[in-house]
Protein backbone atom coordinates (compact mmCIF):
# COMPACT_ATOMS: atom_id res chain seq x y z
CA UNK A 1 0.00 0.00 0.00
CA UNK A 2 1.38 3.57 -1.08
CA UNK A 3 1.66 6.12 1.31
CA UNK A 4 0.74 9.98 0.79
CA UNK A 5 3.50 12.36 0.28
CA UNK A 6 3.38 14.43 3.30
CA UNK A 7 3.05 17.84 3.72
CA UNK A 8 6.07 20.54 3.90
CA UNK A 9 5.92 21.66 7.84
CA UNK A 10 4.48 24.85 8.18
CA UNK A 11 6.00 27.55 9.50
CA UNK A 12 5.10 27.70 13.15
CA UNK A 13 4.80 31.39 15.40
CA UNK A 14 7.60 31.73 17.89
CA UNK A 15 6.03 31.53 21.08
CA UNK A 16 4.69 34.51 23.14
CA UNK A 17 7.25 36.43 25.00
CA UNK A 18 6.58 36.20 29.17
CA UNK A 19 6.00 40.49 28.88
CA UNK A 20 3.04 39.19 25.92
CA UNK A 21 1.62 36.02 27.63
CA UNK A 22 1.25 38.50 31.00
CA UNK A 23 -0.34 41.16 29.13
CA UNK A 24 -2.74 38.60 27.63
CA UNK A 25 -3.09 36.71 30.83
CA UNK A 26 -4.05 40.53 32.31
CA UNK A 27 -6.85 40.73 30.14
CA UNK A 28 -9.23 37.44 30.60
CA UNK A 29 -12.28 37.99 32.60
CA UNK A 30 -12.10 37.08 36.33
CA UNK A 31 -14.80 36.54 38.81
CA UNK A 32 -14.39 38.77 42.34
CA UNK A 33 -14.67 36.62 45.53
CA UNK A 34 -17.46 36.98 47.58
CA UNK A 35 -15.28 36.67 50.68
CA UNK A 36 -14.04 40.09 50.04
CA UNK A 37 -10.38 41.93 48.23
CA UNK A 38 -6.94 42.58 50.01
CA UNK A 39 -4.93 46.14 49.70
CA UNK A 40 -1.34 44.97 50.02
CA UNK A 41 1.26 47.46 51.72
CA UNK A 42 4.58 47.87 53.23
CA UNK A 43 5.41 48.48 56.58
CA UNK A 44 9.25 48.90 56.47
CA UNK A 45 9.62 50.58 60.36
CA UNK A 46 8.21 46.91 61.29
CA UNK A 47 9.63 44.76 58.44
CA UNK A 48 6.38 43.53 57.35
CA UNK A 49 4.20 42.99 54.92
CA UNK A 50 0.44 43.89 55.36
CA UNK A 51 -2.81 42.62 54.25
CA UNK A 52 -5.90 44.89 54.83
CA UNK A 53 -9.16 42.52 54.08
CA UNK A 54 -11.95 44.42 53.18
CA UNK A 55 -15.86 42.86 52.23
CA UNK A 56 -17.88 43.45 49.47
CA UNK A 57 -20.87 42.41 48.02
CA UNK A 58 -21.45 41.58 44.14
CA UNK A 59 -23.81 43.14 41.76
CA UNK A 60 -25.79 41.15 39.23
CA UNK A 61 -23.06 42.63 36.91
CA UNK A 62 -20.49 41.14 38.79
CA UNK A 63 -19.07 44.22 39.93
CA UNK A 64 -18.30 45.05 43.80
CA UNK A 65 -20.48 46.61 46.21
CA UNK A 66 -20.13 48.32 49.42
CA UNK A 67 -22.16 45.89 51.62
CA UNK A 68 -23.56 48.45 53.59
CA UNK A 69 -24.56 50.86 50.87
CA UNK A 70 -24.38 49.18 47.53
CA UNK A 71 -23.09 51.31 45.85
CA UNK A 72 -20.46 50.25 43.25
CA UNK A 73 -16.94 50.32 44.48
CA UNK A 74 -14.30 52.82 42.54
CA UNK A 75 -10.88 51.62 42.02
CA UNK A 76 -9.51 55.06 42.63
CA UNK A 77 -10.67 57.86 44.70
CA UNK A 78 -13.87 57.32 47.42
CA UNK A 79 -14.90 57.30 50.64
CA UNK A 80 -12.51 55.47 53.19
CA UNK A 81 -13.29 51.90 54.05
CA UNK A 82 -12.49 50.04 56.71
CA UNK A 83 -10.87 46.97 56.83
CA UNK A 84 -12.51 43.68 57.66
CA UNK A 85 -9.05 42.76 59.58
CA UNK A 86 -5.42 43.39 59.11
CA UNK A 87 -2.99 40.54 58.72
CA UNK A 88 1.02 40.88 59.49
CA UNK A 89 3.31 39.10 58.64
CA UNK A 90 7.48 39.20 58.05
CA UNK A 91 7.71 36.73 54.81
CA UNK A 92 5.09 36.10 51.85
CA UNK A 93 5.13 32.63 52.99
CA UNK A 94 3.92 34.11 56.65
CA UNK A 95 1.38 35.94 55.89
CA UNK A 96 -0.21 33.34 52.74
CA UNK A 97 -0.58 30.67 55.05
CA UNK A 98 -2.41 32.79 57.73
CA UNK A 99 -4.96 34.14 54.77
CA UNK A 100 -5.49 30.47 53.52
CA UNK A 101 -5.01 28.36 56.84
CA UNK A 102 -6.18 30.40 59.42
CA UNK A 103 -9.43 29.80 61.46
CA UNK A 104 -12.28 29.45 59.83
CA UNK A 105 -14.20 31.77 58.25
CA UNK A 106 -10.91 32.43 55.85
CA UNK A 107 -10.99 35.91 54.10
CA UNK A 108 -10.44 34.14 50.85
CA UNK A 109 -12.64 31.58 49.19
CA UNK A 110 -11.66 31.71 45.45
CA UNK A 111 -8.35 29.34 44.20
CA UNK A 112 -7.47 32.37 41.78
CA UNK A 113 -7.76 34.69 44.38
CA UNK A 114 -5.44 32.84 47.03
CA UNK A 115 -3.07 32.31 43.35
CA UNK A 116 -3.13 36.06 42.91
CA UNK A 117 -2.48 37.44 46.23
CA UNK A 118 0.44 34.57 46.36
CA UNK A 119 1.85 36.29 43.16
CA UNK A 120 1.51 39.71 44.76
CA UNK A 121 3.00 38.85 49.00
CA UNK A 122 5.96 37.74 46.82
CA UNK A 123 6.15 40.69 44.85
CA UNK A 124 5.74 42.79 47.92
CA UNK A 125 8.09 40.77 49.80
CA UNK A 126 11.01 41.30 46.78
CA UNK A 127 10.20 44.66 47.43
CA UNK A 128 9.80 45.08 50.85
CA UNK A 129 13.67 42.97 51.15
CA UNK A 130 15.24 45.04 48.48
CA UNK A 131 14.00 48.60 49.27
CA UNK A 132 11.68 49.14 46.18
CA UNK A 133 8.32 50.59 46.42
CA UNK A 134 5.58 48.08 45.64
CA UNK A 135 2.81 48.75 43.28
CA UNK A 136 -0.74 46.14 44.05
CA UNK A 137 -1.38 44.90 40.47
Amino acid sequence: MSQAPSSPPRPTAPPPTREQLDAELSRRCIDLDPAGYFLIKLDREAGELVAEHYGNGIDERGLATDPETGEVLSCRGGEPRQPLAVYRGCTAKQLGIALTEGPLPLPVSRFDHALYLGRELQKAEWCLVNGLDYIQD
